[in-house]
C-alpha cells in the first residue's frame, strides 16, 4: 500500500493519510469587509478527504491585507463566515488549519485602512505590482516599523490565532514565505534596521520567533505550523546567505514543539529539504509542483512525513480517490483562479459525476 494513504500524527491529530491540501489564494471573500461569500464553506468541505487541509491566506488585521478579495479574521462576521467553513469540513470528517497571512510591504495604500502606507522592517520599495479593485498597481515605498509597533503586529497575531480556534480551525499556520512580512523581516535584501529585529541572522528571525511565541501561547505548540519557501525569491525577496538563513531558522524552530514545518520549494538551486528536514525534529511537509508519484517516493524515502498538493487539489475535489484509483485528474482552469465565482472553483466535478458524464 502507498504510504499517501497510510496514517500520520501531526501535532495532536491523528491523520486518515498523508496527502495535505496546500494554502491557496482564490479571491472569494467581499473586498469590502473581507468576509467570505456563502460558496467558500461548499469549496472546502468538497475537499475533506485531504489529511489536512491549510487554508487559504487570511490576514490578522485589516492592515496586512495584500490583495483584492482576500479574507479576514479580525471581525466576528469574519469569524462567522469562517465558522461555517470549519463546520462544513468537520461535518465531512475532515481537518482544517488556517494560514495566517500578514503582506506587509506587499499591498497598497487602496487596499489598506484610510489609504495608509503598507508596512515593513525597512523603508524600501519592492518592484512589482499587487491585485487591486482597479486592476494591477504599482507597489509603494513602505512605512518602517517601530518596536512599539512591531509588538502590536505580534498581538495581531496573538488575537488572530484565537479567533482562528474560536471559529472552529484546528489549528493554524504562519505564512513565513512568498516575500510577505515574516520574510520580509528574515531577508537580508529587504530587512536593513541595526536595532533588535535587523542585523544578524538571529536579529532578522525575531520576529517570526516573537510571533510564533505568540502563537503557541494562544493554541500550543501542537496546534502552529509554520511555511518556508527558501529562495523562492517571489515579491522581490532576496538574501545574502539564504542556507545559512534557513539552517539557524529552522534550528530555532525545535524549541516550540510545533505541529509541523513546512516547505515548498520552486525553483531552488538546492535540495532545501536534504537540508533542513534532518534539522527538524516535528513532521516535515514537503510542498511545490509534486505529483503522485514524487511524493510516494519522498515518503517511501523519509524525505517527507507528508505531502503538499495545490493546483491538483483545486481541480480535483477527489484527489486522495483519484490517486487511490488511478484515475484521470481534472485540469486546473487557472483563468479562473482568482475570479469571484463559483466557476472554476466548486464546479469541478468528482469521480462519480465524471464517469456518469
Amino acid at each position: 500500500m502507498s504510504q499517501l494513504f497510510t496514517p500520520i500524527r501531526i501535532g495532536r491529530y491523528e491523520l486518515p493519510n498523508r496527502l495535505v491540501m496546500a494554502p491557496m489564494t482564490r479571491s472569494r471573500a467581499d473586498d469590502d469587509d473581507g468576509v467570505l461569500t456563502d460558496i467558500v464553506a461548499t469549496y472546502y468541505s468538497q475537499r475533506a478527504g485531504a489529511g489536512l487541509i491549510i487554508s487559504e491566506g487570511v490576514y490578522p488585521t485589516a492592515n496586512g491585507k495584500g490583495y483584492v478579495r482576500t479574507p479576514g479574521i479580525e471581525t466576528k462576521a469574519q469569524m462567522d463566515a469562517w465558522k461555517q467553513v470549519t463546520d462544513a469540513v468537520h461535518a465531512r470528517g475532515g481537518r482544517i488549519f488556517m494560514q495566517i497571512m500578514h503582506c506587509g510591504r506587499i499591498s497598497h495604500p487602496s487596499l489598506l485602512p484610510g489609504n495608509a502606507q503598507p508596512v515593513a522592517p525597512s523603508a524600501i520599495k519592492p518592484s512589482g505590482q499587487t491585485w487591486t479593485a482597479s486592476g494591477q498597481q504599482e507597489f509603494v515605498t513602505p512605512h518602517e516599523l517601530s518596536t512599539t509597533e512591531i509588538a502590536e503586529i505580534v498581538t495581531g497575531y496573538r488575537m488572530s490565532t484565537r479567533r482562528a480556534l474560536e471559529a472552529g480551525f484546528d489549528g493554524v499556520e504562519l505564512h513565513g514565505a512568498s516575500g510577505y512580512l515574516p520574510e520580509q523581516f528574515l531577508a537580508s535584501g529587504s530587512n536593513k534596521r541595526d536595532d533588535a529585529y535587523g542585523g544578524s541572522i538571529k536579529k532578522r528571525a525575531r520576529f517570526i520567533l516573537d510571533v510564533l511565541t505568540a502563537m503557541v501561547e494562544e493554541a500550543g505548540g501542537d496546534r502552529v505550523g509554520i511555511k518556508i519557501s527558501p529562495e523562492m525569491n517571489y515579491n522581490d525577496i532576496i538574501d545574502e546567505s539564504p542556507q545559512a538563513t534557513y539552517w539557524d531558522l529552522v534550528g530555532e524552530l525545535n524549541s516550540f514543539n510545533l505541529a509541523y514545518l513546512h516547505v515548498a520549494l520552486f525553483g531552488a538551486p538546492i535540495d532545501y529539504h536534504a537540508l533542513l528536514r534532518p534539522r527538524f525534529n516535528g513532521a516535515y511537509l514537503m510542498g511545490g509542483g509534486l505529483d503522485q508519484a514524487a511524493a510516494e517516493v519522498a515518503l517511501e524515502n523519509g524525505k517527507a512525513d507528508a505531502t503538499v498538493f495545490g493546483s491538483a487539489f483545486l481541480a480535483n475535489p477527489d484527489l486522495p480517490v483519484r490517486f487511490a484509483t488511478g484515475a484521470p485528474l481534472n485540469a486546473p482552469d487557472r483563468d479562473m483562479f482568482f475570479s469571484a465565482g463559483e466557476k472554476g472553483y466548486i464546479d469541478y466535478p468528482a469521480l462519480d459525476v465524471a464517469k456518469r458524464a
